[in-house]
């Protein structure tokens, strides 16, 4: 079954989104009649190229949410990220300190509206497509976007996260 649009987690994305001059957000969510909680299945779902999807991931960053928009097309470097960072380490979050920190569940999660900013990374792979997909808040809810635009929203900063690269 299809989440209504109102949902309350699509309405605070939709709402960080207007107070962070995205234009027409509103009307760029998407939600769809499955759940997408991979980029494969959002990708598929879209008709885009997995590497279009900006896979939210929270990290523990030694006891501090981390959140990295991800090109979906590859892996997170943790260890280099936590060089980047200069953190100690940087481990994958379980789902009960991803809903602490971003009231959403895991497969769901968006680049904005959680109870609090995030320190966030955008991954430089992303700035090669014109658009991009991430999640609404929800697993069923998607919106495009841009490499700069998801900076600006969250006050991320740019770096390569990939494994290899």
């Amino acid at each position: 079954m299809t989440p209504p649009p109102d949902h309350p987690n699509i309405q605070a994305v939709l709402a960080a989104l207007r107070a962070g001059g995205a234009e027409a957000s509103g009307a760029r969510m998407r939600v769809l009649p499955d759940a997408v909680s991979t980029a494969r299945a959002a990708a598929e779902a879209l008709g885009v190229e997995v590497g279009q999807i900006a896979n939210s991931l929270i990290f523990d960053a030694q006891g501090e949410p981390l959140l990295v928009l991800a090109s979906g097309a590859h892996r997170v470097d943790t260890g280099k990220l936590a060089a980047q960072l200069g953190v100690e380490s940087i481990r994958r979050a379980d789902p009960k300190f991803v809903r602490a920190a971003t009231g959403q569940v895991i497969g769901g999660v968006a680049p904005v509206g959680h109870p609090t900013p995030l320190r966030t990374v955008v991954d430089t792979a992303l700035a090669g497509y014109d658009e991009v997909w991430a999640a609404g808040g929800i697993p069923h809810a998607v919106f495009p976007t841009s490499f700069a635009e998801l900076l600006a929203l969250t006050g991320g900063a740019a770096a390569a996260v990939a494994e290899g690269h």
